[in-house]
């Protein structure tokens, strides 16, 4: 089972590195394109499709680091310790290690039998993975739902209705949501087999194939589908732009404004709570309302509000590390391409 895993590993971390791309040079093209962010569902504060889709690069940049962590530990070689006791020949159990491809050998006989750690290791970064799948296909549902359309899924990664002709069902994001809950009942089966088993080999241990055989095939199978769905995705800049104006998300910047001018926050943050009242009337953004109107709420506001509240000014003043300024995203995305060859270089 160990040697048969850390082979699969492999191609996992290959998937793993492929769907890291696609998001660095997603990210890298759509540095500046505007997005609304979100909290609680909520729009909360403009950023950019680049800055969303690096975020994904690091969820799965860390699955990267933690699936390689657990290939070295994978790759320790049992042969030798016999049925529990090690054994009485003279075998140089390095050298059937080196020869087999193993990188080290297990320290303890008890241990190299009973040991089933690797398979739990690996079962728990699969149902990280597919967490991460299941979060991004979340966000792709809404997204591409009516009440949103800040993107459109390709055709290959939905159907239609049997009854209303209209529909475009995002059939292949929920399948992947579905099957997070099959790779999460896997690693529960495999920690309640090996929860009460004294050392050294019980017979429930067979039941650690299946467990692995399914999640790998499930992982695997998520993966490829992820890159293919992401990478072919379009979006819908001007809709994206339309939810940043009527959801008010630069009213924090009219917050920090008054801030920097040295009013108190806790004043300034109840001041654009006020002000979020008036284009909520009119039907206009806070940046679209009369100088007149908002010098109503504070005579500290000046002309030089209007490239406060400007979208691209609150996302360019974002300059910290980290931080959505195009800038920053681009800089992040050509990073973020070095950082993958450092982690898991291309396979050849």
């Amino acid at each position: 089972l160990r040697l048969y895993l850390a082979d699969e590993m492999k191609e996992v971390l290959d998937l793993l590195r492929g769907l890291c791309e696609t998001f660095a040079v997603r990210a890298f093209r759509e540095a500046d394109t505007l997005l609304p962010g979100y909290t609680h569902l909520q729009r909360a504060q403009p950023v950019t499709f680049g800055h969303h889709w690096l975020a994904y690069f690091e969820m799965f940049s860390r699955d990267i680091e933690r699936m390689k962590d657990t290939l070295g530990r994978t790759r320790r070689s049992p042969l030798g310790s016999g049925a529990l006791a090690g054994t009485p020949y003279p075998l140089d159990r390095e050298m059937v290690a080196r020869e087999l491809g193993f990188d080290a050998i297990m320290r303890n006989s008890l241990d190299g039998v009973s040991d089933r750690d690797f398979a739990l290791e690996f079962l728990f970064n699969a149902s990280v993975i597919m967490t991460h799948l299941s979060r991004l296909s979340e966000e792709l549902v809404i997204w591409s739902s009516q009440e949103f359309r800040f993107v459109t899924l390709s055709d290959g990664f939905c159907t239609g209705s049997s009854i209303m002709p209209q529909k475009k069902n995002p059939d292949v994001p929920e399948l992947l949501r579905g099957k997070t809950g099959r790779v999460n009942g896997n690693l529960m089966a495999l920690l309640t087999t090996m929860k009460a088993l004294s050392l050294a080999y019980n017979k429930d241990m067979q039941e650690d194939k299946e467990p692995v055989f399914d999640s790998l095939d499930t992982i695997k199978g998520s993966l490829a589908i992820a890159i293919e769905m992401v990478r072919s995705l379009k979006i819908n800049p001007e809709r994206a732009k339309m939810a940043l104006k009527e959801g008010f998300v630069n009213a924090t910047d009219l917050a920090d404004y008054l801030a920097k001018k040295g009013m108190p926050f806790r004043h300034a943050h109840e001041i654009a709570g006020k002000a979020v009242a008036l284009p909520e009337e009119k039907k206009v953004g806070l940046e679209e309302l009369p100088l007149a109107e908002l010098r109503g709420l504070s005579q500290m506001i000046g002309e030089d509000i209007f490239e406060a509240l400007s979208m691209t000014k609150s996302l360019s003043s974002r300059k910290a590390t980290g931080g959505p300024a195009p800038e920053n995203v681009i800089a992040e995305s050509e990073l973020a391409m070095k950082r993958l060859d450092e982690l898991w270089p291309r396979s050849k």
